[in-house]
């Protein structure tokens, strides 16, 4: 614990806090019509996504140990306490929605716990014990990937968080828009987005939380991609559970099998919702050999529809019926 503490509150680390920082460009910004000030503000956020460029390769890095790392049991524990974790919340709840993520498999370390998605508690940024407990009670793996998000990169209850999970062999990624500070030395994937002073100084919730919001989609659609949850541009996991989404699904199914919408939503009912079954269905695949090529090739359509060409090109049929056939019994390969 001592370990912990120290290297989280250790002055070597705040070398330069730039987000604190007054910027003396904007020192009278409350004095400017409101016209200007918004101009300045919009330009900041302009830049706050520039910053981000430099970041890619750690970003791709980072992705891919990710996806190397949950397999079919890894979760995404997201870390962080005031903005920086109202920011990451907002990420990892949309996994669901979006990718059919399952539920069980995000979590989140907040400091002051699920009270502070809404309500700034004070003082909790500073709980390294609270950080170890919550990390502990998460008993986590090698499979999971632990991703925190501090502005200032020194915030001690985020640091301890990290360098616990780092402890029990998870995949830590850390997220600052500071140079030269704790978080960042402690992540096995460290993320620098410099996005500088900022406009209101100490406000993070604007370049900072702007840089922040969309390394992390980044980082978690760059994820989903791999694991084949997006195909051809099309978030085809998702689970179409009112009348939008379910006009949405049928769409995609229309698209992918090149069939009429309203064949597709009959397919897509058989499938019980399913857009990549209902896919294969109104493709010629009957249900069982729907099932095992998608169990085979882990639910990626790109693969199966690689497989179902080279058995085609093997065998000579021209309909994906007779393929996935020869599939369900060990023909090809997965």
């Amino acid at each position: 614990m001592n370990r912990l503490r120290s290297s989280a509150f250790d002055g070597a680390w705040i070398n330069h806090t730039a987000t604190e920082e007054v910027d003396p460009r904007f020192a009278d910004l409350d004095a400017w019509s409101l016209t200007s000030a918004m101009e300045a503000m919009w330009e900041g956020q302009l830049a706050a996504v520039a910053a981000i460029g430099h970041a890619l390769p750690a970003i791709t890095a980072a992705t891919e140990a990710a996806k190397a790392a949950l397999g079919d049991h890894g979760r995404i524990v997201y870390v962080g306490a005031g903005t920086s974790a109202r920011v990451a919340v907002q990420d990892g709840a949309e996994l669901m929605p979006t990718f059919a993520w399952p539920s069980e498999r995000v979590r989140f370390i907040v400091a002051g716990g699920d009270s502070a998605f809404v309500t700034s508690i004070e003082g909790a940024e500073d709980d390294v014990d609270d950080a170890v407990t919550q990390i502990d009670a998460a008993r986590l793996t090698q499979h999971d990937v632990v991703i925190a998000v501090a502005a200032s990169g020194t915030t001690p209850f985020t640091v301890a968080a990290l360098q616990q999970a780092g402890s029990f062999g998870a995949v830590t990624i850390g997220v600052a828009n500071n140079p030269g500070t704790a978080l960042l030395a402690s992540a096995k994937f460290p993320i620098l987005i410099e996005t500088g002073r900022e406009l209101i100084a100490g406000s993070t919730r604007m370049k900072a939380g702007t840089a922040q919001k969309v390394v992390l989609n980044l980082i978690s659609s760059g994820i989903m991609l791999r694991l084949g949850r997006v195909y051809r541009g099309m978030m085809v996991n998702m689970q179409p559970t009112n009348a939008k989404l379910k006009r949405r699904a049928e769409a995609m199914v229309a698209q992918i099998a090149h069939c009429d919408p309203s064949l597709a939503a009959r397919w897509l009912e058989q499938a019980e919702g399913d857009i990549k079954t209902a896919s294969l269905l109104a493709l010629g695949v009957d249900s069982v050999d729907a099932e095992t090529i998608l169990k085979n090739c882990d639910g990626n359509l790109r693969r199966v529809f690689a497989e179902l060409a080279k058995d085609r090109d093997l065998h000579g049929d021209r309909h994906p019926k007779g393929a996935a056939a020869r599939k369900h019994r060990g023909a090809v390969e997965p």
